[in-house]
């Protein structure tokens, strides 16, 4: 039985919402302790396309893990095939490191992340049923689409809207620290 497979059907036997714990020893090897096996990258990608919890600790300290696991993952998927970032995208989210905007340029990209899921969830929704997953090629995909067109310009204009909201949320919320640092200082309105 192949290891992802086996890591799903072991999740099975983990309690719902239980978050698994996932050791990793010096050798780099990873050890699922709900499943009292060594499981590889693949399998812990599998867990997250699975929407399974599950966090990683060193094996010896007990120190978090799992934020740089998961950079490992999107590591090994930008560089194996189509990647999703670009190397101006990577190098602009670079810079924020160590700028007064880090954290609200991490909490920004978080929403309107979620927002895009949710606008890709709705299309999902209003889609299922219509098709046969084993017979829809990309040309029947492509045909489909041309068809939803004013359906697709209206989520996507939602995801728009959405994402200017929450822009504009952080401008305002910037005013506001701004103000409260510089009490002198008048800052301007934020432009909508």
């Amino acid at each position: 039985m192949s290891s992802s497979r086996r890591v799903a059907k072991e999740s099975s036997s983990v309690e719902p919402g239980a978050v698994r714990v996932l050791k990793k020893y010096p050798n780099r090897r990873l050890y699922d302790t709900s499943a009292s096996t060594y499981i590889t990258l693949a399998d812990v990608k599998t867990m997250v396309m699975d929407g399974m919890p599950f966090e990683v600790r060193d094996a010896k300290t007990g120190e978090e893990l799992t934020r740089s696991i998961l950079l490992q993952i999107i590591l090994e998927e930008e560089t194996g095939g189509m990647p999703m970032f670009s190397a101006q995208m990577l190098a602009q989210i670079i810079r924020f490191y160590g700028h007064a905007m880090q954290g609200m340029m991490g909490s920004y990209l978080e929403r309107n992340l979620q927002a895009f899921v949710d606008m890709q969830a709705r299309l999902a929704d209003q889609t299922r049923g219509m098709y046969d997953p084993a017979a829809f090629t990309s040309d029947a995909w492509s045909q489909f689409m041309s068809h939803q067109a004013p359906v697709v310009q209206n989520l996507m204009s939602t995801y728009m809207e959405q994402s200017t909201h929450l822009f504009t949320q952080m401008q305002e919320q910037m005013s506001k620290q701004g103000g409260s640092l510089f009490p002198g200082f008048t800052v301007p309105p934020v432009q909508k």
